[in-house]
């Protein structure tokens, strides 16, 4: 099953060389879920060839500008493109009220349903469930209250071992059963285990998005042993006073996070418009934790 995440944006505050203010399109399975929709995320969408359409889940982190600015116009976009199926949003309860009075000065009325489902920073909690796989919150330490989002694959039946099904004449009335791990005793007399005819699914995988955030041990149970972690990384150690000034997180805090939770691969963003060059905040990451990438604009990663 397919189940990775492409950058659309990687910058914090403000859009600046050739960087977007934060977004992320996760696929999971060819369903398609927003996470963060900054300025230009419309754009990014399609210089990275994806359909807007195709989104029916949005996660908004907390409400400062660089993390929603773009959904407005993304939501409008939709509506003048004759969008009619519905489209869910998970974000704190005061962007209802921020999209309200958009639409209702610019006089428009969204000719789709917008399903609004408000998130709380007071603890973790499961927001969204569907057959492929449930999404928690992250409670998170910045200026005001912000969730990061922990989405988890549930586990695929198993995987039936046709050839030997077909070999033994087993009717197919039975594979639905064998898949769900079911042992079965035939008309005729033979019994079919389960672990004779189907083999296991894959580890179900977990993708945790911690956005703008202080370092702080109070969210490290909610991401731990994660197969991917995104989490913000503002700025170079050097500039450790500044961060914990503006509640973010350093590159080398990052990877001191990503080790100390057991997280498998590290993706770094937010990077603050002071750097030119990429590079030494990768390398800070590295020196701590080995399995850094940097959050390329643009790059699809799998989880």
């Amino acid at each position: 099953m397919k189940f990775e995440v492409t950058i659309l944006g990687s910058s914090s505050a403000t859009p600046v060389y050739n960087r977007n203010p934060t977004a992320q399109l996760l696929n999971c399975n060819e369903k398609f879920y927003l996470i963060d929709c900054g300025e230009g995320t419309q754009q990014q969408l399609m210089k990275f060839g994806f359909k807007a359409s195709k989104i029916d889940f949005v996660f908004i982190s907390h409400l400062h500008g660089d993390h929603y600015f773009g959904l407005i116009g993304l939501l409008s976009s939709l509506h003048l493109n004759g969008r009619i199926k519905p489209i869910k949003i998970f974000a704190p309860a005061a962007l209802l009220e921020i999209l309200t009075i958009q639409f209702k000065y610019s006089e428009t009325v969204i000719r789709y349903p917008i399903e609004f489902i408000a998130t709380e920073a007071d603890e973790s909690r499961q927001i969204f469930e569907n057959a492929d796989m449930t999404v928690e919150t992250i409670v998170l330490n910045h200026r005001i209250p912000c969730t990061g989002f922990k989405f988890v694959q549930k586990k695929r039946l198993r995987k039936l071992i046709i050839e030997k099904l077909e070999s033994e004449n087993i009717d197919v009335e039975y594979y639905p059963l064998l898949k769900r791990g079911v042992d079965l005793a035939l008309p005729d007399g033979r019994a079919l285990l389960n672990s004779d005819y189907t083999i296991d699914s894959e580890k179900p995988k977990t993708y945790c998005y911690c956005s703008d955030t202080l370092f702080d041990e109070r969210y490290f149970n909610s991401i731990r042993d994660c197969d991917t972690l995104y989490h913000e990384s503002t700025f170079l150690h050097e500039m450790l006073d500044r961060a914990n000034q503006t509640h973010h997180t350093t590159a080398l805090q990052a990877a001191q996070i990503a080790k100390m939770t057991g997280a498998a691969k590290l993706l770094i963003g937010h990077f603050s418009s002071r750097y030119k060059t990429l590079q030494p905040l990768l390398d800070e990451a590295i020196s701590v934790f080995e399995h850094t990438e940097i959050a390329l604009e643009g790059v699809t990663y799998s989880i």
